[in-house]
């Protein structure tokens, strides 16, 4: 299958675009490039790219592709909250131009990153596809956004689907911090405290990149009837923590940590138990092989390996948000996230 996979070389893309290529995939990336030199190791898939911002593709970018992976966006919420109106015209308006491009030219598959941050705010329900949305912050927001819209382009020849994808953690060529086993990990391993900005008991279903990836390839696999214009929740139900239950995973694995909760830290309103019985029960063919002791334990090695610094964890390097910034002041980067200047190699 000819596959265009967007946000190719953001966190979750250089694992998927490895494991589509695995699977005899002919793959192709578009991507802005926000965060080259960004890299943590020099395993990027060296695969044909598009380097174009996702509002500005027109047919010839689009066709000829039996299904565009849409991984591109504005990535966590603290980017999302820089500035609103941009959070929403990359990750809704942006987006839905894609989607209406792909329908033009005939890409029949559109298979969408969401998240599970669209629940938001739910505290201790377990919530099934069928929850009512609650996003907190335009990140999630725009999501929301996004999944209402691209139900309104859904026929007999385009077929989106809504992979909701827990909080992801695990290795990746361009790792990033600001999620939230990756935190405890790095702050354990460089200053010896797993570190609690909250009080630690809000709700988290994680999920490893490497499952996510297997989650779009068991989409992209499975009969269209089957996946056709419908979200799924990506990952284990067994696999949702309270931010203090790994915390103290985090602690067993790195026995010389201790656990430290932020001066005046207290409840996230960002909170969400999730349900994963229907990817589990719709698509045999994903199977999760990750668990967050396991991944706290990968986490550790690569750290180890690539002598992470407490500097190389708060700085800018692996910060989406602080990246982007760095670029603005710079002046490589405009008011509306386009390149002003050539682009950095």
């Amino acid at each position: 299958m000819k596959i265009l996979v967007t946000g190719h070389n953001g966190y979750i893309g250089p694992v998927l675009t490895r494991m589509l290529i695995a699977q005899g995939h002919e793959v192709v990336g578009l991507d802005t490039n926000f965060y080259v030199g960004c890299e943590f190791n020099d395993d990027l898939p060296r695969i044909p790219e598009i380097i174009k911002d996702i509002r500005d593709v027109d047919h010839a970018d689009l066709d000829g592709y039996e299904a565009v992976i849409h991984l591109a966006a504005l990535s966590n919420d603290p980017l999302g909250n820089l500035n609103p109106d941009l959070t929403y015209e990359i990750n809704h308006i942006g987006s839905l131009h894609l989607a209406k491009v792909a329908k033009e030219v005939g890409v029949s598959r559109f298979l969408f990153s969401s998240s599970c941050s669209t629940y938001g705010a739910a505290q201790e329900e377990m919530l099934t596809e069928e929850a009512k949305f609650n996003p907190v912050t335009p990140y999630g927001i725009s999501k929301v956004y996004l999944e209402r819209d691209l139900r309104q382009l859904a026929d007999y020849s385009f077929s989106p689907v809504y992979l909701r994808n827990a909080t992801v953690y695990g290795v990746s060529p361009r790792l990033r911090f600001g999620l939230v086993l990756h935190d405890l990990v790095a702050s354990a391993l460089t200053t010896g405290l797993v570190y609690l900005k909250s009080d630690g008991t809000p709700w988290r279903p994680i999920i490893h990149v490497k499952d996510v990836a297997r989650a779009f390839i068991a989409c992209l696999n499975a009969p269209r009837h089957h996946i056709h214009n419908e979200a799924f929740n990506v990952g284990l139900t067994s696999e949702n923590y309270q931010i203090r239950q790994l915390a103290k995973i985090v602690r067993d694995v790195i026995p010389y940590s201790r656990i430290k909760y932020a001066p005046g830290a207290g409840p996230d309103k960002r909170s969400y138990r999730v349900d994963f019985s229907k990817i589990a029960r719709t698509l045999p063919g994903f199977k999760p092989r990750w668990n967050a002791r396991k991944g706290a334990l990968e986490l550790l090695g690569a750290f180890e390996v690539a002598n992470l610094t407490a500097e190389d964890h708060q700085g800018p390097r692996y910060r989406r948000i602080d990246q982007i910034k760095k670029f603005l002041a710079e002046g490589q980067l405009d008011s509306s996230l386009r390149w002003s200047l050539p682009l950095p190699h």
